[in-house]
């Protein structure tokens, strides 16, 4: 991967330091979001947020407490840098493959009453906000490494917002202590003051929609008027590797709001502490805060890579794709080699890249027959992937191969066999947490397969943060409720379209998301006749083979299908795209339904979902299909699934209609 840096001169300007509470301001270059930062809160630091004059987040605190030093209490301002800065990047496998970022920056010298320094940067574009801690080397003692205890950066909302957000489990516990895996159930549209589920605050990423509170509002208010609208707020992370622990957010307190919160101290089986030992001096990762009037900015946003690098170059050039998966619906007993003959003779016909193979390959196929497994799919024009356990002591999963994964001379003698059978790619499951252990090995086995030609996939483990640019052959993490519990139970196959609208908005906003399955049986069998049926339709399924976004993608077919779904459906399937040189927000409410548009090289598509009980008629407008007719896939109430023609008029205007649980596709 390709990093295009062009920076502009950084303008620098320097504050003598002050005796009395100052306020520094950053605005973005459009000037409509503006962050107010002060140390006048009896020495503790904070910052507020506006946009258009809006307040976005009451006074908040920064800082952070490290063993050598306490950075939260008894602050002033010391010195401040500002400047602008604009760049262009590449990327091969997120929702834009090209980024301009334009964004003024602020570094703030923050000093403590034992004349200790710590920098806080801000990075302020149009929509988003990003700020890190940089901790330097203190003349004093010259410690060299420092343990972080803990953070107060805090995010408060004006009363009245609400919460779109998944909580946090507690460490070692469900299904054979493999959690937490971020993949509990949303709740939306929640009040702040209630509590989450498990106590123990949100994963990221978390959505909130705020009312809109400023001068103008109250003085309409005030005077019997009324002004509708909202702020969507998204809060999250990025820039986390192996030197720090991954975050979340504390539950809601009235007063502080919610809290930056480390790892729980028994995640990992309680091996490694809770807390992040650093080198001097240090920059912590980034928290990023996107806002918008719509909800178009939180679903663009690039946020999440626009502030961090590539930490090695590709060892090749990836090859993005899509990867047929037998165990999802024909589960373990389909871990034998006449079935992934099948399925790598589904992969060949449908034109796919990859065919994956799950859990137990090792014992119930056996290494021999996976080299040949693998040599009869490359005869064919398809790649392997395989299924690892990522290691024997953070859960009781009993899954196998496991113990390849984990230490750096199991992998190389591993990934060196991988390597000269020909396979392409690894999933790697069952992660114990968010400790710098744990991060540490995410990053490991990322560099390690890179040596090896391997691109990996993360299940059972924490989201991405950034690693779609810092890790060049990443594809994507589960860290979602993903498409096998649509097999395990039916309250999840029912609740499907729900969650499939929610994901564009929170977890897919922020990074690629390995949902795992366009499922195309009609009951989630074998025989596909068999136990709860599917709950959303064909174009359902196929539109979120768009909606959900990332660089390999399975279309999660059967043999049997083949046989059984219309020649336009499979047509469809055999050419849908996985990378995206563009990415537009159209329509849709988190959870209720979503219409997106991405480009893929000079094809536009159109792809909408929705699961609300009453179908939905909408306006799409996009100006590229002015006085065209396109392609249009779509859910007839009587006849079922359809391929008809619809035209757009002169202004690039058309009306479509969305079943319930069921989907569009323009093209």
């Amino acid at each position: 991967m390709r990093l295009l840096l062009i920076y502009a001169t950084l303008l620098l300007t320097a504050a003598t330091t002050a005796t009395a509470a100052e306020t520094k301001t950053v605005s973005s270059p459009d000037g409509r979001l503006q962050v107010n930062i002060s140390d006048g809160n009896g020495g503790q630091a904070t910052y507020s947020v506006s946009y258009d004059g809006a307040q976005v987040l009451l006074p908040s605190r920064l800082g952070l407490e490290a063993d050598y030093g306490d950075f939260t209490r008894g602050l002033t301002i010391a010195r401040a840098e500002s400047g602008d800065t604009a760049y262009s990047y590449e990327m091969r496998q997120t929702k834009r493959s090209s980024v301009r970022v334009e964004a003024n920056r602020l570094a703030l010298t923050f000093r403590n009453a034992k004349g200790m320094e710590m920098v806080v940067d801000f990075h302020v574009s149009n929509h988003d906000i990003a700020y890190r801690y940089r901790l330097l080397r203190p003349k004093k003692g010259n410690p060299k490494c420092a343990v972080v205890r803990r953070e107060v950066s805090s995010f408060r909302f004006a009363d009245g917002t609400t919460t779109f957000l998944c909580p946090q489990i507690g460490p070692m516990t469900g299904w054979e202590r493999t959690k937490p895996s971020y993949e509990e159930d949303y709740k939306t549209d929640q009040p702040m003051a209630q509590r989450s589920q498990f106590g123990q605050g949100y994963t990221f990423p978390c959505l909130f929609k705020a009312p809109l509170t400023s001068p103008e509002v109250d003085k309409q208010a005030s005077t019997g008027g009324s002004l509708e609208g909202v702020l969507w707020v998204l809060v999250s992370e990025t820039g986390v590797d192996g030197s720090y622990v991954g975050s979340h957010l504390s539950d809601f307190d009235p007063q502080t709001g919610y809290t930056i919160a480390f790892p729980q101290q028994g995640e990992n089986n309680g091996v490694g502490t809770a807390t992040a030992g650093i080198p001097l001096p240090y920059s912590t990762p980034w928290r990023t805060i996107t806002v918008g009037t719509t909800l178009k900015p939180i679903v663009e946003t690039t946020i999440s890579y626009d502030v961090v690098k590539p930490k090695y170059q590709p060892s090749q050039q990836y090859k993005p794709g899509r990867y047929t998966w037998s165990w999802l619906v024909w589960q373990d007993e389909s871990i034998n080699y006449a079935d992934q003959v099948q399925f790598v003779d589904l992969a060949a016909q449908m034109g796919y890249e990859y065919c994956l193979v799950d859990n137990w390959w090792d014992q119930r196929i056996g290494r021999d027959k996976i080299e040949e497994l693998s040599a009869y799919a490359r005869g064919k024009g398809v790649s392997l992937m395989l299924w690892y356990n990522s290691n024997g002591y953070e859960n009781d999963a009993p899954q196998t191969p496991r113990d390849c994964m984990s230490t750096a001379i199991a992998r190389d003698r591993e990934m060196a066999w991988l390597q000269r059978i020909g396979v392409k790619g690894i999933k790697v499951d069952f992660f114990g947490g968010d400790k710098q252990p744990t991060m540490q090995l995410y990053e490991d086995i990322l560099f390690d397969a890179n040596r090896y030609g391997l691109q990996v996939v993360f299940h059972g483990c924490t989201i991405p943060r950034g690693w779609e640019v810092m890790y060049p052959n990443y594809v994507a993490s589960e860290a979602v409720l993903a498409s096998e519990n649509v097999f395990f139970t039916e309250g999840h196959a029912r609740s499907q379209a729900f969650e499939l609208c929610l994901h564009p908005f929170i977890r897919n906003a922020v990074g690629t998301m390995d949902w795992g399955g366009t499922i195309m049986n009609k009951y989630l069998s074998r025989d596909n006749k068999s136990r709860h049926r599917r709950y959303t339709t064909d174009v359902f399924e196929m539109a979120s083979a768009i909606t959900n976004q990332t660089a390999i993608q399975c279309i999660a077919l059967q043999p049997n299908n083949l046989a059984e779904l219309p020649q336009f459906e499979l047509d469809f399937l055999r050419r849908v795209p996985t990378t995206w040189s563009d990415t537009r927000f159209l329509d849709g409410y988190p959870g209720r339904y979503v219409v997106l548009a991405r480009r893929h090289g000079d094809d536009w598509y159109v792809a909408g979902l929705n699961a609300e009980p009453q179908a939905k008629t909408l306006t799409v407008e996009m100006a590229e299909w002015a006085g065209q007719t396109v392609s249009y896939y779509m859910d007839d109430a009587k006849r079922g699934p359809q391929l008809r023609q619809l035209k757009f008029d002169k202004r690039g205007q058309a009306k479509i209609t969305i079943q319930p649980m069921g989907g569009v596709i323009l093209k």
